[in-house]
């Protein structure tokens, strides 16, 4: 099987971030192997609520800043109108959630194995994106919706890189899907392409997604690059 490398791995502290960051534990010690899981387990269980509850808000990224104690989470969405609500009510709805359902869950099944915990504060910070056609994320999402209404790929392919190409920030883009596409019985990979992507170029600023669309004769995979030029230190 062949080894596949996520093209962010490459770029971290040059181009790109870590998307968990910040204060992960204070002591060196046998247990803290386990503490590390615990928080990992932590951060997943709030991106997985996250976007199942604001799957409609056009979620970019969610980005988690860890400190002794409070935790900040940075959301960048494409409509973030929906997540604040009416005078913000919507936000305060999503903060006491994350504390009762995640938080106090995991403080209460660590005073149970007679670990020390310490409640933590949460912070929601939200971020607008302000070219939708920019995000690989978002461009991913829109690609799924378009298939999932069953409309025939190669058209979705073309108007996405047409939309996409129409941006100056943007060098080129490829957008590719895989799976049974238009419902056919043999499954196969198609992928377009506009402009350049040199994926071989470690200082070459790609935006990269996946995401799947599940239609009714089964899943769509798609992949999304976003090439924006190239960065130096």
């Amino acid at each position: 099987m062949t080894h596949k490398v996520h093209p962010k791995a490459f770029r971290i502290k040059k181009i790109s971030d870590w998307d968990s960051r910040g204060f992960y534990d204070s002591k060196v010690n046998l247990s803290a192997g386990n503490r590390y899981k615990n928080i990992y387990e932590e951060d997943f269980k709030i991106r997985e609520f996250l976007q199942k509850k604001l799957e409609k808000a056009g979620i970019e990224k969610i980005e988690i800043e860890r400190f002794p104690n409070k935790i900040n989470i940075i959301i960048s969405a494409a409509r973030p109108g929906i997540i604040i609500g009416r005078g913000g009510e919507e936000v305060e709805n999503i903060r006491k959630t994350l504390e009762e359902k995640i938080l106090n869950k995991n403080i209460n099944q660590k005073k149970d194995k007679k670990e020390s915990s310490e409640k933590k504060e949460i912070k929601i910070e939200i971020r607008e994106v302000k070219n939708y056609w920019t995000s690989a994320a978002l461009v991913s999402q829109w690609v799924a919706q378009q298939l999932e209404k069953r409309i025939p790929f190669r058209k979705v392919l073309k108007q996405a890189l047409s939309k996409i190409s129409v941006n100056k920030d943007v060098k080129g883009a490829k957008i590719e899907v895989s799976g049974r596409l238009d419902g056919n019985e043999i499954a196969r990979r198609e992928w377009l392409k506009t402009g350049r992507v040199p994926l071989q170029t470690l200082r070459s600023d790609i935006d990269f997604a996946k995401n799947q669309a599940f239609c009714t004769y089964g899943t769509i995979g798609i992949k999304v690059w976003i090439y924006k030029g190239e960065k130096f230190d």
